[in-house]
Formats: C-alpha cells, sequence, structure tokens
C-alpha cells in the first residue's frame, strides 16, 4: 500500500544512487519515457530541458504510451480546456497503472504548481505517482528517486523561487528553430492571468549567457532563433541592447521574440528591430480588448490610444511593418457595445494574425471574483464575429506583399499540395512554394503571386 503523499525528499539521494537504482529495475535495455508539454512555447522549453535530465539517467523516449515506464505531463495552466485535456489524459492512465502498477504517471508544470489542482490529484487520481510544479524543476532527480525507491507518491508545490541556472540545457527536438528563455516569471498581475502565482517574479538570465547560448546555436546550425519571456521586452538588463548585441553574432540566421507588452513597447524597441538585419520585423503584441474599460479591468496598463501610437509609429517608419495580437473575448462585465470596440480596433490596425480566446476563468485571479453575466454561448458567438472581422481584413491587408521577393525560412512540407513546401518570412507569415524537400532548412527567396486569409503563395525566384 502506497503512502498518501510525501514531500520532503530522501536524505541518501545522489545521481549515481539514482542511476544504479534505474539500471537495477530495468537491466540493460533502457527504459522508456513519454514526455509531453502542453500550452506555450516556454513550456515547451522547460519539457526539452527535463528531456536533457531524462536522457542523461538512462531513459531513451517514445511516443507510445504503453511502452513508457515513466510518463511526463508537462501542463499549462492558462485556459480551462487545457487543463481539461490533462484530467482526461490521466484518467486514461488508470487503466495503464492496472496493466503495469511499476509505470510512473508524473504531472508537472504550471497546472501541478496550483496546489487545488495537486490536492484534487491526489485526492482522485491515485494513478499519478508525481506531482511537482514549476518551482521544484531544478529537485527532479531526488523526486524521481524517492518514487523508484520508496513507492511512495511525491508532491511538491513549493512556492520558494530559486535563482537562475544555467546548468539545465535543452534537448531540442526542432533543428532548424530553437527557442532561448532570457527571463522568467512575470510582474504584472493581469486580472485574468494565473502565470505570476505559476511562474513567479520577473528574473532575468544575463546579457552574457544569453549571447553565449544564440552564438552556440547559430555554430550549431539554428536558422532561427526565438527569445522567450512572459514580457520579453521588459527584460532585466535592456531588451533593445540584447538584441542589438546578438545582432552581431556571425551566421545566417534570424531573431524573433514572443510575447512583448504594450507598456514597455518603446519607440526605442521599434527602432532597434528595423536598424539590425537580423531581427524579423514583426512584433506579437497582445492588445486583448479595444475598449479601455475592460483594459483597465484587466490591469493592462495602457488605453488603446496608448497602443495605437505603437503602431503608428512602427509603421511610420515601414508601412507594412507586421503585428499579431492575443484577444480576450467575453471578459467579465464585457457589454457587447464594448466587445464592438475591439472588433472596430482589429478593423484599424490590420493585424496580419490574430489570437483570440473566450475568457477563461482561473481560480486565484481577481477576475474570478468578478460577476460573469455572459453566457458561454454568447462568448463563442463573440468570438466568431471577431474571426470574421479579421479575416475580412486579412487578405486585402496580406496583399501588400504580392509582387515582392521575401525571404523564407523553409521548415516543412506544404499544406496546399503534395510538392509545396512552407514557411515563414520575416513578417512571421507563412508562405508557401513549390519545391523540394531538401529546401527544408534553409532560407529561400520567394515572389509572391497570392494572398489568402492564412498564407501567401509564391514561386522561387
Amino acid at each position: 500500500m502506497k503512502n498518501e503523499s510525501i514531500c520532503c525528499i530522501n536524505n541518501d539521494f545522489s545521481i549515481d544512487k539514482l542511476k544504479n537504482l534505474i539500471f537495477d529495475k530495468y537491466g540493460v535495455n533502457a527504459p522508456l519515457c513519454y514526455l509531453h508539454s502542453y500550452g506555450c512555447q516556454q513550456n515547451v522549453t522547460d519539457g526539452e530541458k527535463l528531456k536533457n535530465l531524462i536522457s542523461k539517467i538512462g531513459y531513451d523516449f517514445t511516443d507510445n504510451e504503453d511502452k513508457a515506464s515513466l510518463i511526463i505531463l508537462n501542463t499549462c495552466a492558462v485556459r480551462e480546456n487545457a487543463e481539461d485535456r490533462v484530467f482526461g489524459k490521466i484518467g486514461e492512465y488508470k487503466k495503464l497503472k492496472e496493466k503495469n502498477s511499476d509505470k510512473i504517471v508524473c504531472i508537472c508544470g504550471c497546472m501541478a504548481q496550483q496546489k487545488h489542482i495537486a490536492e484534487r490529484i491526489k485526492q482522485s487520481y491515485h494513478q499519478v505517482d508525481l506531482v511537482f510544479g514549476t518551482f521544484a524543476f531544478n529537485q527532479f532527480y531526488e523526486m524521481l528517486y524517492e518514487v523508484l525507491k520508496t513507492k511512495n507518491r511525491v508532491f511538491n508545490t513549493t512556492e520558494q523561487q530559486s535563482d537562475i541556472s544555467e546548468n539545465f540545457k535543452q534537448l531540442r527536438d526542432d533543428k532548424i528553430k530553437a527557442s532561448v528563455p532570457i527571463m522568467y516569471g512575470c510582474n504584472n498581475f493581469c486580472t485574468y492571468c494565473i502565470v505570476p502565482y505559476v511562474r513567479g517574479r520577473e528574473r532575468s538570465r544575463t546579457e552574457e549567457a544569453v549571447f553565449d547560448e544564440v552564438s552556440d546555436l547559430v555554430k550549431e546550425g539554428y536558422k532561427e532563433i526565438t527569445l522567450l519571456g512572459q514580457n520579453v521586452n521588459s527584460y532585466g538588463y535592456g531588451f533593445p541592447k540584447l538584441l542589438r548585441k546578438l545582432n552581431t553574432i556571425d551566421g545566417d540566421f534570424r531573431i524573433r521574440f514572443m510575447s512583448s507588452h504594450p507598456k514597455d513597447a518603446t519607440p526605442e524597441l521599434i527602432d532597434t528591430i528595423l536598424e539590425c538585419d537580423k531581427v524579423c520585423k514583426h512584433l506579437h503584441l497582445p492588445m486583448q480588448s479595444g475598449c479601455n474599460r475592460i483594459l483597465k479591468e484587466m490591469n493592462r496598463r495602457y488605453t488603446i490610444e496608448d497602443y495605437a501610437e505603437i503602431i503608428d509609429y512602427a509603421r511610420s517608419r515601414k508601412p507594412d511593418f507586421s503585428f499579431s495580437s492575443d484577444i480576450i473575448v467575453g471578459f467579465p462585465g464585457e457589454t457587447y457595445e464594448e466587445f464592438c470596440k475591439t472588433k472596430e480596433a482589429v478593423k484599424k490596425f490590420k493585424f496580419d494574425n490574430i489570437y483570440s480566446f473566450v475568457y477563461s476563468k482561473r481560480s486565484g485571479t481577481k477576475a474570478a471574483l468578478m460577476e460573469d453575466n455572459i453566457s458561454d454561448k454568447q462568448k463563442g458567438l463573440w468570438l466568431r464575429e471577431l474571426l470574421l472581422e479579421h479575416r475580412e481584413v486579412t487578405v486585402s491587408w496580406l496583399s501588400r506583399f504580392v509582387g515582392k521577393t521575401l525571404r523564407v525560412l523553409a521548415d516543412r512540407e506544404g499544406r496546399t499540395s503534395e510538392n509545396h513546401i512552407q514557411g515563414r518570412c520575416n513578417e512571421n507569415i507563412i508562405v508557401e512554394f513549390i519545391g523540394d524537400k531538401n529546401l527544408i532548412g534553409s532560407f529561400v527567396n520567394v515572389k509572391i503571386n497570392k494572398a489568402m486569409n492564412w498564407a501567401l503563395l509564391g514561386e522561387i525566384v
């Protein structure tokens, strides 16, 4: 009979003991691990760090959960449907554990950092052996050792932030594009957002550490580097300065970043993007709402007029500068008239892409306590209206590239037909063209012949 839970870590732990324990348990054939990361690119990089840790203690990887001795779900807490998917998966693992009681099931990441979620798993999902949040990442080996040695269940939702460690390297799945976190956490406390509670306060890596990692990735042949942070332009040592330094690295590559907070999107940042040849001419700038009252209720700390100034300045310098945005539909107390202001903003600002979502209540946030008298059905109808509004704008706005030649990083097979290749231009717009698969991983000059509502079509120059 397993102990109900345990939070303390065994004092006799060492990595060598963990490796020996794994070898004694599984023999010469390496045990298999199934690892899946939900959510944002930051979460994906955390999953790649976990994969690196796991590979160093003798595990190989599989996409088959039945064959895995260790199952890890690296979770997201931003929206309710992400949590629902995870609980659905956990439910499926009950049968797997009944077939093989030695199989270890681990739930980690942002969702696991929430104490009410960890408690729900503890009480109702006994097939889960290990639960740990974002602040216990550096104790993974010790926790796994405890589970393997004692067969106790381990729950670790410590809220103590540790210093940034440069020892956690990523085992990357992609060989063309690489994500590089430059900071962690968030200080903004938007009323709808759980991230500051599950990721902690802002902590930035040093400029030297980021420069060295990007330099190494370029030497390894990576063609696109995406700098990550919850509010990446709040980087503690000066984000424009960092971009200019990374731009000096020798090599044929380009730099992206996400996500930016409008309160820190300064003219200096726009100037830096336009003056650095390796920095993509695109800014993902979450607007969230086009209504000032809703923005204030969200604690976004800017007005729609402030937001418009950023776009106007960028396009005064480069008329076809590319913007994408996040938008929340149906925030508590939002009226239809206020929602229509968001539609008007989408039409005015001509985003190349929007990521729009129905508001999702997050326990522990201020918005969760606000009165929400809008039905889910109504929110869904508003979302559809918004997407249709954006679709009407998109084709005509993307047509600004027809007849131009764009530099595209080919990264996968296309959707249009079997002989098409897909990639993205500097403006972060999907481009498809006829070409051989051996072009994947290289930059290609493509003349744009047609604009659609989701991509540009062209031909190799």
